[in-house]
C-alpha cells in the first residue's frame, strides 16, 4: 500500500494555519512515560508536536512522507527530521521512550504501523495517538459549518475521514494499560484566520483540484454578516489514547 500524501501541495498553509495542542494533552501523555531520552513524532507535518516534545525530551526524531512539510517545519537543535513512511522506518530496534502521532493515524496502514511501533519502542514505552474533530463556533454559525462540511465538500473527503468522526474508536489499539481522554481547544480567530484554516482541509484541496475554484471563498461570504469584523471563539474537540508497548 502506497502512503497517502494530502498535504504537500499546501504545506505553506498547513504550517501557518493548523491548530496547536494544549499543555493538558501533553501532560496526559507524559504521565506514564518512564524515561525522557528519545521520542519519535510520526507524521510530524509542520513539526508542532516535535517542538513540544523537544521541551520534554533530550532528543526527538520526527518523520513525515512530505518533504515539503519538513522543509517548513519548526526547527530545534534537538529535533532530527527525515522523510519516511510510518510503517517502515530506519530506526533501530528498541529505540524510543515515547511515540506520538497526532491527527494522522487514519492515513496509515494501522496494523503495519503498530507492528513498527513494537519494533522501535523500548520495552514499556508509551504510544500516544490523537486527533481532533469538526470545530464548533456558536448556535448561529454551527449549522452553516456542518452543511459546508457534510454537503458542500462532503463528497471530497477521503473515506479515512470517518475514523476522525468516530474518534478512532473503530481503529485497533492492542496495547497495555490503555488510557483515554478528551480535551477542548479554544482559539479566538478572525474570519480570515478561520477560512485559511478551512483551506488546509484535504477535502477542500481536492475540491479545488477537481473544480478549479475555492469553495471557501463563497462560504466566507455567507459567514461574514454573522461573524462580523472581530474574533469568534472556535472550539475543537480533541480525543487521545495512550498505551504501553511491550508489556
Amino acid at each position: 500500500m502506497n502512503p497517502i500524501d494530502r498535504f504537500s501541495g499546501h504545506a505553506d498553509l498547513y504550517a501557518q494555519y493548523r491548530v496547536d495542542y494544549p499543555d493538558e494533552l501533553y501532560d496526559f501523555i507524559m504521565a506514564d512515560v518512564i524515561d525522557r531520552q528519545l521520542a519519535w513524532d510520526c507524521a510530524t507535518g509542520n513539526g508542532q508536536v516535535a517542538a513540544a516534545l523537544a521541551e520534554r525530551f533530550a532528543q526527538v526524531d520526527a518523520t513525515d512522507i512530505s518533504e515539503k512539510q519538513l522543509i517548513l517545519a519548526t526547527q530545534r537543535p534537538t529535533i532530527r527530521y527525515q522523510v519516511c513512511r510510518a510503517e517502515q522506518t530506519p530506526f533501530a530496534d528498541h529505540t524510543f521512550d515515547l511515540i506520538t502521532v497526532g491527527q494522522a493515524l487514519h492515513w496509515f496502514n494501522v496494523p503495519a504501523f503498530h507492528q513498527e511501533v513494537r519494533r522501535v519502542a523500548k520495552p514499556g514505552a508509551s504510544l500516544a495517538e490523537w486527533g481532533y474533530g469538526l470545530a464548533t463556533l456558536n448556535a448561529t454559525l454551527d449549522p452553516l459549518l456542518i452543511d459546508f462540511y457534510r454537503n458542500r465538500i462532503g463528497p471530497y473527503w477521503d473515506p479515512q475521514r470517518t475514523h476522525i468522526d468516530n474518534a478512532y474508536t473503530d481503529l485497533e489499539f492492542p496495547f497495555a494499560n490503555v488510557r483515554s481522554a478528551t480535551f477542548a481547544i479554544r482559539r479566538d480567530w478572525t474570519l480570515e484566520r478561520f477560512l485559511n484554516y478551512l483551506r488546509t482541509w484535504s477535502a477542500v484541496r481536492q475540491y479545488i483540484f477537481e473544480n478549479e475554484e475555492d469553495p471557501v471563498t463563497a462560504f466566507g461570504e455567507r459567514l461574514q454578516p454573522l461573524w462580523g469584523d472581530g474574533e469568534q471563539a472556535v472550539h475543537f474537540p480533541v480525543f487521545c489514547r495512550v498505551g504501553r508497548v511491550g508489556l
